[in-house]
């Protein structure tokens, strides 16, 4: 029951961390499920099981209000759905070593792609996804979306993180719109990889299921508490919590190693 509580109040915590953060919560989840004692492969997987069902969820309510867009998800998503297969079983083959190293990298990039992501958004000159001419746009969001699902599959996050500035910076796209775009994206990607690791067996699917229950949660109280905090606050309570995701996930990695 301990066990079980756990995992909740992990998706609790990245929830919040998602709606609070604007981040994805696979980058947090897959160091806590190797905190709670699931081997990097599983807990990779696993996280995939959260990302699919937030990004449902997000999805839904997207379409609900008519802001989703389905000519650039499309396209990101026929990048991302072929490499998160291609990600999802270098991830079963890489050692675990290997896979915890380049996800503490991961998460390191990450807060200089956030950072990006926040300095594009003050840019004056976003354009609308409809402005764009359409074939070099498709191109654009396949390409972006090859990266994307190749995170995916090897590391259990959605991709947002990569997919939501890439669009701003070769697009022009507005922040709202790249967010929007990618968590359709998303959906698709992390089902893509989630097959894979399911046939692979590495899939906790009790563990991932608690873990969304929490997650829906804590994305809900985030979301709303997000405007009560300083933008500043909110900057460095997420470099700090990525930073040490990354100390610990290296340390995972060292263990590893030295077992090997």
């Amino acid at each position: 029951m301990m066990a079980e509580a756990l995992l909740i109040l992990l998706g609790l915590f990245t929830g919040v961390a998602s709606g609070l953060l604007g981040i994805g919560g696979g980058a947090l989840m897959v160091p806590g499920l190797l905190a709670w004692g699931a081997p990097i492969q599983q807990a990779v997987a696993t996280s995939l099981v959260a990302v699919f069902i937030n990004a449902l969820s997000g999805s839904f309510r997207n379409w609900q209000t008519r802001d989703l867009h389905p000519r650039g998800s499309l396209g990101l998503a026929l990048g991302g759905i072929s490499t998160a297969q291609l990600g999802a079983w270098l991830a079963g083959w890489l050692p675990s070593w290997i896979l915890a190293f380049s996800l503490a990298g991961l998460q390191l990039v990450t807060i200089y792609l956030m950072g990006l992501r926040r300095r594009l958004a003050q840019s004056q000159s976003r354009l609308d996804i409809a402005e764009q001419s359409p074939k070099q746009f498709f191109m654009i969001m396949v390409g972006i979306g090859l990266l994307a699902g190749l995170l995916s599959g090897l590391f259990g996050v959605g991709g947002g993180v990569v997919m939501v500035p890439l669009q701003m910076l070769l697009l022009g796209i507005g922040i709202k719109q790249a967010v929007r775009t990618s968590l359709g994206a998303i959906l698709l990607i992390s089902l893509s990889g989630l097959w894979r690791h399911t046939l692979q067996g590495n899939v906790l699917w009790a563990a991932g299921g608690l873990l969304s229950l929490g997650g829906v949660l804590g994305a809900q109280l985030g979301s709303r508490t997000l405007p009560k905090l300083p933008e500043r606050q909110v900057n460095r309570l997420f470099r700090l919590l990525l930073l040490l995701m990354a100390t610990y996930t290296v340390i995972r990695g060292v263990e590893s190693l030295s077992r090997s």
